[in-house]
């Protein structure tokens, strides 16, 4: 197995709404979010106990909020370890939204549709 193999991944898996992070092929992890209007609203994030320790979730929230800015999107943290690391990392102030009961109430309605069609 080769450096590469192991080297941590990020992408964007819009079907199932969340970025996924994989090591050597394995998904190690994920955040997930819903779009509302231009705003990416982040509510989830877990990394598998077997990869906990490995600096992987500030590497999967790093690049999907990049992600988030070259797509021209804001932040909304409900999520929080998206919020704590928003709150250490002020290169994003600039597209954070704040997670208002408006946009928890709405995310909340999101995916009680979102459950009611599986």
């Amino acid at each position: 197995m080769t450096d590469t193999d192991t080297t941590p991944t990020v992408e964007r898996v819009d079907t199932r709404h969340r970025y996924e992070i994989h090591v050597g092929g394995q998904r190690a992890g994920l955040t997930a979010y819903r779009d509302r209007d231009r705003q990416r609203v982040f509510f989830h994030t877990e990394i598998d106990d077997a990869y906990a320790g490995q600096g992987l979730a500030g590497r999967l929230i790093r690049e999907a909020l990049d992600d988030v800015r070259a797509s021209g999107m804001r932040i909304v943290p409900v999520c929080p370890f998206v919020a704590a690391y928003l709150s250490k990392h002020d290169a994003y102030d600039d597209i954070t939204d704040p997670a208002t009961p408006e946009v928890v109430q709405w995310l909340e309605a999101e995916l009680e549709r979102a459950s009611s069609r599986s």
